[in-house]
Order: C-alpha cells, then sequence, then structure tokens
C-alpha cells in the first residue's frame, strides 16, 4: 500500500470540529486509501496545539496506537539530514516537524503530503529536487 505523510495542520483539523479545515480534512482524509504517516515532530507539535482539547488528543493518540496514522522513527542520520534541509531553507524559515517530514519523504521515497501548508510545501523540495504533491 502506498503512503502519504500527513502534517500537523490536517491532523488538528480532523480532530477538532470548530477548526475552519475540519470539514475540507475530513472530505480529503475519506478519499485517501494510502497510509498515513507522519512524524513524532509533527505529533508533539499537533498535540500541543490541540492542548485546550484533551479529547482530542486522546484521539490523536488512538489514531497511532490503532495504526491509522504511523509514526515514523527518526535517527542519527535523519538528524543530519534534518539540520541540512533547515540550513537550506532557514529563509522561510523551515521548522523541525516540516523538515522530519521533509526527511521522511527522502527516505521512504513518499512524494504526497497531506498538508494546509501550501506556501511552504510548494517550495520544498525532495532530495532528487522533486516538488510534493500537495494534498487536499
Amino acid at each position: 500500500m502506498s503512503q502519504i505523510l500527513i502534517d500537523t495542520g490536517p491532523l488538528v483539523a480532523l480532530l477538532e470540529a470548530g477548526d475552519r479545515n475540519h470539514e475540507r480534512c475530513v472530505l480529503t482524509a475519506r478519499r485517501l486509501s494510502d497510509e498515513l504517516l507522519t512524524t513524532w515532530p509533527v505529533l508533539t507539535e499537533a498535540m500541543y496545539l490541540l492542548s485546550h482539547a484533551p479529547k482530542a488528543q486522546d484521539a490523536l493518540l488512538t489514531k497511532i496506537e490503532d495504526g491509522a496514522v504511523q509514526a515514523a522513527a527518526l535517527d542519527a542520520d535523519d538528524a543530519r539530514e534534518i539540520r541540512a534541509l533547515m540550513k537550506r531553507y532557514r529563509d522561510l524559515p523551515m521548522d523541525f516537524a516540516d523538515a522530519s517530514l521533509v526527511r521522511v519523504a527522502d527516505r521512504e521515497d513518499i512524494k504526497r503530503v497531506f498538508t494546509l501548508d501550501r506556501r511552504d510545501f510548494g517550495v520544498y523540495r525532495s532530495a532528487h529536487g522533486r516538488p510534493f504533491a500537495i494534498v487536499p
């Protein structure tokens, strides 16, 4: 099965009914047949943004536990590449969560990202210079 990366924005919007992107992200998620893959930095960011909503935080952890969203491991080699990405895109600037997603995309050869951040992910490129296909 193919994988698609999921960024912080859609994770939060899916779990927060009051989010202005909730309906759009729910409709998009229903259309996807791919496995959703993210990183621990993205999950940390999402948990922080959901700190006012303990039930949503719990729902996010349930998604990890039941495999609806998978968390990619990162190691020392990834840290080196993440640092290089953050230096390359320091003018944006690229944050740690985004850099972790771009690194995992390169490592796992994933071309699509479910994100609300079209501005930054429209600029980011894979290690091979390939742009990301942004969903939705």
